[in-house]
């Protein structure tokens, strides 16, 4: 070989390598993996902790807990995965539990019993598989529609089917309603869903007018089974997910999770600890004097009354339940508006108190109100609009909870 051609055959050789190790075509690029954060056990319980806190009523922290140990004696892992490390084209779907249905259809379910129809051991998933199917495709990661039970509802979800959780809500919050949710509000449709009863009836709704209509159908379905099924919605890819939903809502969770346990472990008070790390404020004490529940129309409503305790001594606070708390009054005048948050706490634990019944005030109860300004989503004026005051049929302009408290009365060192 001579040394031109030598000289030749090396600059094509390097011709080769310099195009093997060149960057592909965007339109070829397939995203790297997001790194995926497997949680220890203590984690997961501070996170359900934190769940009931931020759900704005009671939960059973204590049931999700057992559930979650339980799962993991088995071996399984709870993983989540951050909003922003989410590939755009990946497939996200909120399949974290049911729709309720208080008032619901009680001889339906005497009706079933006396057919001996069998149930579905996990109906929640079972909508899920059931729009995955309907769509075409393969869920990537399942993310949080709200919290309390929503929380090891979504854990749930995403260890039968072998992805993590978003680190992310639909809400911030728990809410009565499947409409009330940021993404409505950012242009995400809720539609394509699924819901799968208890008896394997599934129900898939491919379009829905928008998501009020869409709890509309779902509600009826859910009264219609005896008082509950399960949906899987908001089918969205990571692009939808990082502009519709509420970013680093579970972290949030494992923060007041872990800020009450530790108070706890250190002798200090959880509620106060609380509220320094949620930006939030202590807004009554007292004893539940009053508690009117009743269920109607799908949902769980209670006119609850507590009578002040220690420094709140001789003033009374008023909250409207709709599942969760919507509207309170301190001595009659209105005092937290929606979208803004009032949590309802147990003075001893910082947790969500215990109640048997959705967003239930049990008589005799100690509870602390805790207040807390909304996420700026909800503070939008489209946010405002779907759920401000006059959503649930109250003739009111939302005032900011930052601005009541001026002119609000002071009690002790809130």
């Amino acid at each position: 070989m001579t040394r031109q051609s030598a000289a030749m055959m090396m600059a094509i050789v390097c011709a080769i390598a310099t195009a093997m190790c060149a960057p592909s075509s965007p339109s070829s690029v397939v995203p790297s993996a997001p790194k995926v954060r497997i949680l220890t056990e203590q984690e997961v319980i501070d996170t359900l902790v934190g769940s009931s806190i931020q759900s704005t009523r009671n939960s059973n922290t204590e049931g999700m807990i057992r559930q979650a140990k339980a799962l993991l004696a088995q071996g399984k892992q709870f993983t989540m995965v951050s909003a922003d490390d989410l590939p755009d084209d990946w497939h996200v779907v909120a399949a974290a539990g049911g729709v309720g249905g208080g008032g619901a259809w009680e001889h339906v379910v005497e009706r079933t019993k006396s057919q001996n129809l069998p149930t579905v051991d996990n109906t929640t998933v079972a909508s899920a598989e059931a729009l995955a199917k309907h769509l075409g495709v393969k869920w990537n990661a399942v993310i949080r529609n709200e919290a309390a039970g929503a929380m090891m509802g979504a854990f749930n979800s995403a260890i039968a089917l072998g992805i993590p959780v978003v680190d992310a809500c639909l809400a911030g919050r728990a809410k009565p309603e499947l409409n009330l949710q940021v993404s409505f509000i950012n242009g995400v449709s809720g539609s394509p869903a699924a819901l799968v009863t208890r008896w394997g009836d599934t129900i898939i709704l491919d379009k829905t007018v928008d998501d009020y209509r869409l709890e509309d159908l779902a509600r009826a379905v859910a009264v219609s089974s005896g008082g509950g099924s399960s949906i899987a919605r908001n089918p969205m890819s990571g692009a939808e997910v990082k502009r519709g939903t509420i970013r680093g809502a579970v972290s949030e969770a494992m923060l007041f999770g872990r800020t009450v346990r530790e108070a706890r472990e250190q002798g200090q008070d959880p509620v106060d600890a609380l509220i320094r790390v949620a930006n939030g404020f202590k807004l009554f004490q007292g004893v539940v004097k009053v508690a009117a529940p009743r269920g109607e129309r799908g949902f769980n409503w209670e006119d609850a009354e507590l009578e002040g305790v220690g420094p709140y001594k001789g003033h009374t606070y008023k909250i409207f339940v709709k599942n969760e708390n919507i509207i309170s009054w301190l001595d009659g005048k209105p005092d937290v508006l929606p979208p803004d948050l009032i949590y309802t706490l147990d003075p001893k634990t910082g947790d969500a108190i215990t109640s048997p019944r959705m967003g239930g005030y049990p008589l005799g109860m100690e509870v602390v109100i805790v207040g807390r300004a909304a996420s700026p989503m909800w503070r939008t004026p489209a946010g405002i609009e779907l759920f401000g005051p006059r959503h649930f049929g109250f003739d009111l302009d939302f005032v900011p909870i930052e601005e009541t408290l001026k002119s609000r009365p002071r009690f002790g060192a809130n």
